[in-house]
């Protein structure tokens, strides 16, 4: 297997990256700090964050066992490391990379902005991995395989076997998005990333961890990768504000939360069965149901008027007339429940 290194673009290579007053700084007892060009009045936020997100990242490692030279932090949940996925790896109008779909949209906003083509590869039929097809469309200039798991808007997981096939057997890096998997079962790959140094893992606070407002993501990679992602990366990326607040509500956890949105959606599942517009709701490792109506604009239309809110994908690959649902309070699941069961009454 090559190094990941040699997948990199010369000019990240030989990127030298903005140094912070904090990055010349090598420890001390300081008390009077005028370096950065700050104001030295105190008000909590008149100092730079950490540009390396230290505390955190030592943190973050605990939680998820993985060292924290091997993990990147970014805002914008992890919309930032997928730009930055594409700047590392893909020359401009040159090079190529891979996307299934139906799967999430930012694959393909973030390559268009970055002028990189993106080749999508259709799922198969039930929505399972097409491992031949996806090593088919590539050349010698696809760089990236982008593989949403569990997948968005189908809500399945695929297998880890055939993820780390397509690593074993893909001249590239494949990028598992991750940003569902504490809802499923199946497992993550995180794992993996030291016997497959050509995967990149991609997880979130927005989910199950409940902090979407905060929009804070995660990639994970061996740290000859990671340490590229710091380069590209603007230097204060992360605020302060956004850095204490999530060593906190870490401290508080999840599970509970994350065990009762597994149980309101095999119950809602259940119950949408025997609404008389559902025609399918499919398995789901998620926290979403992809649900087949028999008139999916007629459907959204009138939740709406209900003041309930899905998502319409009826309009995507492999995705006619679904509507996704995301798993809300018990109340809230309860009322949608009540709704789909009246439409058309």
């Amino acid at each position: 297997m090559k190094s990941p290194l040699e997948y990199v673009r010369r000019n990240i290579l030989a990127l030298k990256p903005y140094s912070t007053a904090r990055d010349e700084f090598k420890g001390g007892d300081i008390s009077v700090w005028i370096d950065a060009n700050e104001s030295p009045y105190q008000n909590g936020v008149n100092r730079y964050p950490d540009p390396h997100q230290k505390a955190l990242k030592e943190r973050i490692s605990r939680l998820f066992d993985v060292a924290a030279d091997s993990i990147f932090l970014g805002g914008a949940g992890s919309d930032e490391a997928i730009d930055i996925t594409f700047r590392v790896f893909c020359r401009p109008a040159i090079d190529n990379a891979i996307a299934i779909t139906p799967s999430y949209g930012v694959y393909r906003v973030a390559a268009d902005i970055n002028d990189v083509e993106l080749r999508e590869v259709c799922l198969n039929a039930d929505f399972s991995l097409p491992v031949e097809a996806i090593l088919s469309a590539a050349d010698h200039h696809t760089k990236l395989v982008w593989i949403c798991s569990p997948n968005n808007p189908t809500g399945n997981a695929f297998p880890k076997e055939q993820i780390l096939e397509l690593a074993e057997r893909f001249d590239g890096m494949v990028v598992v998005d991750e940003a569902y998997a504490d809802f499923s079962a199946k497992g993550s790959l995180l794992q993996e990333i030291s016997s497959h140094p050509n995967i990149i893992v991609l997880r979130t606070f927005s989910k199950a961890w409940g902090m979407a407002g905060l929009r804070a993501g995660m990639a994970f990679a061996v740290p000859e990768i990671i340490a590229f992602y710091n380069r590209v990366k603007y230097p204060y990326n992360m605020s302060v504000l956004i850095q204490k607040e999530l060593l906190r509500r870490i401290e508080e956890g999840t599970r509970n939360h994350i065990e009762e949105i597994i149980a309101e959606r095999e119950k809602l599942a259940k119950g949408l069965r025997e609404a008389t517009c559902v025609r399918e709701v499919l398995p789901s490792d998620a926290n979403f149901l992809l649900v087949r109506v028999t008139d999916p604009d007629a459907v959204y239309d009138f939740l709406i008027e209900k003041g309930v809110i899905v998502r319409n994908r009826s309009t995507m690959p492999l995705c006619e007339g679904a509507l996704r649902v995301t798993i809300g309070t018990p109340e809230e699941n309860e009322l949608t429940l009540r709704y789909f069961k009246e439409f058309g009454l």
